[in-house]
């Protein structure tokens, strides 16, 4: 067998790069407002999605991302309109005004409603949509027990509650499809109120025995034992790991807001990585666990992760040498421009797609990968 044939292998990929994929996408789209880069963001999360998902029930929540993102659009343009969209010269209709008391001095209800604020709640809650698409494109394509076996010791307890709260939306999807499955056999073809009385009852009850299932799964695999430590060791940890966080989010919110000194970005952010790092190891060397066929960062890994940060090292390139082609003005209407530096940089993204194994199909259910020694 070829080298380049086992490359193609169909395997899982560690789900730590799908995630770095995909907050690269989403740190890209954070950067501009321009919707025709921000919909060509979300076509690469479908097309790789589509392309690298398996068939395991956490893939196929993504569909549900989408919904969310559509409604965060309308709820943003709707606010617009109903909380005072009359900034602009662009009038496109005049809605009856509600009047409110003098203690409510500065909200209006309804009135003008202009295209320049219009355009800002689409652009605005388009963002954040391209936002939510991303984190849906790394919980359908990242197992998230597999997620929870990546995470560093340090952080066990912590991880384990990040990861079963990602997994709750795909685990209510897959309720869902399951209630619907079984209510099809039985041939209930109800729509309606009374579907949803039907739907909605099982998929909580399901959810709810699913999750005490995991909790028992994991308790019995030692998840939350810690060895012993001194109080001077977990002070010095605590403080290492706090302070080193505290570091990377000075850091990351100077690279993402330009109004911030740039100088201050770079160093406060790798200070904080390493101090947390060192925190980290401190803390880990009290927590006694031992993993079962660990997941290993590949060739694939890699390129995955880092065409996701290339996405993101782009944009954020072009904000600063071309701050008006990513932010469309409100001021004067035009059709928003789509420059080619800013456009290859997010085709990158598309690398995963083709450049990474499939996924491997028909294992449904994959066990907790970890157990506490």
């Amino acid at each position: 067998m070829t080298t380049l044939s086992a490359y193609f292998l169909p395997r899982d990929l560690h789900p730590a790069a799908w995630w770095v994929w995909a907050l690269g996408l989403a740190t890209a789209a954070s950067r501009t407002t321009n919707p025709w880069l921000l919909a060509v963001v979300i076509a690469v999360v479908c097309f790789v999605v589509v392309a690298r998902r398996s068939d395991a029930p956490w893939a196929m929540a993504f569909r549900m991302y989408l919904w969310l993102a559509a409604l965060v659009v309308v709820l943003r343009v709707g606010f617009r309109i109903v909380f005072g969209g009359g900034e602009g010269g662009t009038v496109l209709v005049t809605l009856p005004e509600i009047p409110l008391p003098a203690w409510a001095a500065g909200i209006r209800l309804f009135g003008a409603v202009s295209a320049e604020s219009l355009l800002g709640g689409l652009y605005d809650g388009l963002r954040l949509a391209t936002m939510i698409v991303c984190i849906g494109g790394a919980n359908a394509l990242a197992n998230p027990k597999r997620l929870l076996a990546a995470m560093p010791s340090a952080l066990y307890e912590v991880g384990t509650a990040v990861v079963v709260a990602l997994s709750v939306f795909p685990q209510l999807a897959e309720s869902v499809q399951r209630v619907r499955r079984a209510r099809a056999l039985r041939g209930n073809r109800a729509k309606g109120r009374k579907a949803l009385r039907a739907i909605v009852i099982p998929v909580l009850e399901d959810a709810l025995d699913r999750s005490l299932q995991l909790a028992s799964s994991m308790d019995s695999r030692g998840y939350g034992r810690a060895g012993a430590a001194t109080v001077q060791e977990r002070l010095a940890s605590g403080t290492l790991m706090v302070v080193g966080l505290i570091g990377v989010c000075v850091g990351v919110y100077n690279m993402l807001d330009g109004t911030t000194p740039r100088v201050l970005a770079g160093p406060a952010l790798i200070a904080g990585i390493v101090v947390a790092m060192v925190g980290f190891t401190l803390a880990g060397r009290r927590v006694a666990r031992t993993r079962y066929r660990p997941d290993r960062w590949r060739l694939a890994e890699v390129v995955t992760a880092f065409s996701g940060i290339a996405v993101a090292v782009v944009l954020l390139a072009t904000s600063r040498v071309d701050p008006a082609n990513l932010n469309p003005s409100l001021t004067t209407l035009s059709w928003p421009q789509l420059a080619w530096a800013p456009l290859c940089g997010v085709l990158v993204g598309l690398t995963p797609a083709w450049l990474t194994p499939p996924p491997v199909v028909g294992e449904n259910e994959t066990p907790l990968q970890e157990t506490a020694a």
